[in-house]
């Protein structure tokens, strides 16, 4: 269709393929594959001048009008990957993405008026290509290579108690006293579990625990361990203003708690992602950056 829109312009095959850098050749078979499908004759030709046929004319102008919208549709493309613009559709579990996330939106669209967020919270982790998303924030290992990862932030871990729980039961000092104590725990967990704590830089130490919650929302059980339920094993991005406020308390053992292999914004492979996935990437990693907020005075 362009071949034949460069030809009806200047009006000369030879000339159409030099602008074109296509061969004479290529250019009749270009034209006569474009008659042949469309049963029709599109030009005249004689050995002295090229013109125009009247069917030719009409079809014509539809071509100019599709050549156009093709022209402008590699546009708007182009221009996605250089300014960050359209919808974003941002995907993050749900404590974090509440906590953390969620109060960044502002400033961000802020910055990039010409995106729009579409913030999903659910702490399965999602199938970015089946269910449409351009970006999942993901916490501790990554099991799925095929995806590209970025580790925007660490994940630090903590033991943690209402002042009103340890007064009445006592504090443990060491990890095998925790099967003495009501803990609370998270179904979720990648390592850890709702019935089994793991401590150590590399997770060698494993304590058997037991309680009276458990629960699949990080939240929900700071929830219950701040109303003096019991003690909670779980990240500092959820517990930090509580620390702060005094309402839950560091709990020290003989053990180093784990960290969870990081925080990381993850993408389908592409040697070029939009820039509205990259922009989002670079100012999560800035503002995390050199340590992330939850994590500083605790």
């Amino acid at each position: 269709m362009e071949v034949f829109a460069k030809v009806a312009a200047i009006g000369s095959f030879s000339a159409a393929g030099r602008a074109l850098n296509l061969s004479q050749t290529m250019v009749t078979k270009h034209i006569a594959a474009l008659e042949a499908r469309l049963g029709l004759k599109l030009f005249h030709r004689s050995t002295r001048r090229l013109s125009i046929t009247e069917a030719g004319r009409r079809y014509l102008e539809s071509a100019e009008r599709i050549l156009a919208d093709v022209e402008a549709a590699d546009s708007a493309v182009a221009a996605d990957r250089i300014s960050p613009r359209g919808t974003l559709r941002l995907n993050a579990p749900v404590s974090f993405g509440s906590r953390q996330i969620a109060p960044l939106l502002s400033a961000f669209t802020a910055q990039y008026p010409q995106v729009t967020i579409e913030l999903g919270l659910i702490d399965r982790y999602v199938n970015l290509a089946e269910e449409g998303w351009d970006l999942a924030i993901r916490i501790g290992s990554l099991s799925d290579s095929s995806l590209i990862a970025r580790r925007i932030a660490p994940c630090r871990t903590i033991v943690c108690a209402a002042p009103s729980y340890l007064a009445a039961h006592g504090t443990p000092r060491s990890t095998a006293e925790l099967s003495r104590h009501n803990c609370l725990g998270y179904t979720l967990s990648q390592r850890s579990n709702a019935g089994r704590w793991v401590f150590g830089a590399k997770g060698e130490t494993e304590v058997l625990v037991a309680g009276n919650l458990r629960a699949n929302n990080g939240d929900a059980l700071r929830a219950a361990a701040v109303a003096g339920q019991g003690i909670i094993y779980q990240p500092t991005f959820i517990v930090a203003d509580d620390l702060r406020a005094g309402t839950l308390v560091a709990v020290t053992l003989d053990r180093a708690t784990e960290e969870l292999g990081g925080i990381y914004a993850v993408y389908l492979p592409d040697r070029n992602p939009a820039a509205k996935v990259r922009a989002f990437i670079d100012f999560c990693a800035e503002h995390f950056a050199p340590e992330p907020p939850w994590d500083r005075d605790i």
